[in-house]
């Protein structure tokens, strides 16, 4: 059972003690931790391009490896188990090796997925993904580990940099990824180019992260298992149902509008600016999240705007696509409260792992079956009214889950 709160985590301390600027870790004081924000803000910006590249070209990878809507909806539906897996031996990784090896490693797992899906078939091309993807699991699940052990006092404020730029990371690779396929002359150019981000993002984190090893993971979590705690499985479910709606969106919502009329190049950019709409959101949302007593009006809030644009979807994707992709986008949003949420109803850096491990892991299991749902009811039903009513209903769970998660207390 949660316990209550007696105040915002972001000032307090593993005791509940007050935190004040000189007590704030050597590596957020350093420089104003100037080094250690760029590697996570590169980081960031690496953890889905992976993903919404694909999403543009993806009948364009269909026609040419010839492959059927199935395989479509598999591929997109692979990083959510992908993240599920990965993401729950996170906290055991990070253990064994320290934080900053872990993250490390997974910026290598995403360069080399990132090259190696794009040098063969459609078996290749989920095999690349796999690995990819399990690759930026470790680093969703570590990264608010880092947030919480080295600012501990700015949570919310760190938790919206690091979304805003998580979320830019999406916008660039829905809205760069079709113009690279037509300067590379191929999908395949145009999804191992991002590889050279992940490096990037690699040499940022290896210079800025050096020491970050005070966070590092202990022997073992200080308390127990967060598997009988209804809070951390509200948090786990709030988590699942928003991250479902975000990849049916991040990889089928371009064929939606494609089918509908909409070119290529601009339901690639649709969908980027559902991603772009978030960083502004998140960057002013969750710091005035996290200093509420509640986060639960927020989460509902944007709830209902993402609703308002799965209607219009739902009624007619090509009457304002624009329109419904701002409301979407609004709504998709809700990422940043999710996230600021596990740190928040965690008291310790140990218990934001477990919570954090558990949250993403099984969260993202449950989100990987959404995407492949979303292409079988497509496949059964001949179009796109069954798929979205499908959608309707997750956004109600996700609203209910997320206003029990987003009341004041601790796992």
């Amino acid at each position: 059972m949660s316990r209550d709160a007696p105040g915002l985590c972001p000032e307090l301390d593993e005791r509940g003690a007050s935190i004040t600027d000189a007590e704030l870790h050597p590596a957020a004081r350093a420089a104003g931790g100037g080094l250690l924000i760029a590697a996570v803000v590169l980081t960031a910006l690496n953890l889905r391009p992976a993903l919404t590249s694909v999403g543009p070209l993806l009948g364009a990878m269909r026609e040419s490896l010839g492959a059927s809507a199935t395989w479509a909806g598999a591929l997109t539906t692979l990083p959510g188990l992908c993240f599920a897996a990965a993401g729950v031996t996170a906290p055991w990784l990070a253990r064994r090796i320290g934080l900053q090896h872990a993250i490390s490693a997974g910026l290598v797992t995403l360069v080399v997925g990132l090259l190696l899906r794009v040098l063969d078939g459609p078996f290749v091309v989920i095999g690349g993904t796999v690995v990819a993807t399990g690759g930026i699991a470790l680093i969703n699940v570590l990264i608010p580990v880092v947030i919480k052990g080295s600012f501990p006092a700015q949570i919310g404020v760190m938790t919206g940099i690091y979304t805003a730029a998580l979320q830019g990371g999406g916008a660039l690779g829905s809205a760069l990824t079709p113009p690279m396929e037509s300067a590379f002359g191929s999908w395949r150019g145009a999804l191992g180019a991002w590889a050279v981000l992940a490096l990037l993002a690699l040499v940022a984190w290896l210079v800025g992260a050096r020491r970050v090893s005070a966070a590092d993971m202990p022997a073992r979590p200080t308390g127990g298992s967060l598997l009988r705690n209804r809070l951390a499985w509200t948090v786990t479910l709030f988590f699942g149902f928003q991250s479902t709606l975000a990849y049916i969106m991040l990889g089928w919502l371009p064929e939606v509008f494609i089918d509908s009329g909409v070119s290529k190049t601009t339901a690639g950019m649709l969908v980027g600016l559902i991603s772009l709409i978030a960083v502004p959101i998140s960057i002013f949302l969750a710091p005035l999240a996290a200093r509420s007593g509640s986060q639960s009006g927020w989460i509902v809030g944007l709830g209902i705007i993402g609703l308002a644009g799965v209607i219009g979807l739902l009624v007619d994707p090509a009457a304002a696509p624009l329109l419904w992709s701002v409301l979407v986008g609004v709504g998709l949003s809700v990422f940043s409260l999710a996230l600021t949420v596990i740190a928040l109803r965690a008291r310790t850096t140990e218990d934001t792992a477990q919570l954090s491990g558990m949250a993403q892991g099984f969260g993202y299991l449950l989100a990987g079956i959404g995407p492949f749902v979303f292409g079988v009811l497509h496949d059964v039903s001949h179009g796109w009214t069954v798929p979205w009513i499908f959608v309707l209903v997750i956004y109600a769970l996700q609203m209910t889950m997320g206003a029990l998660a987003g009341r004041n207390r601790y796992v």
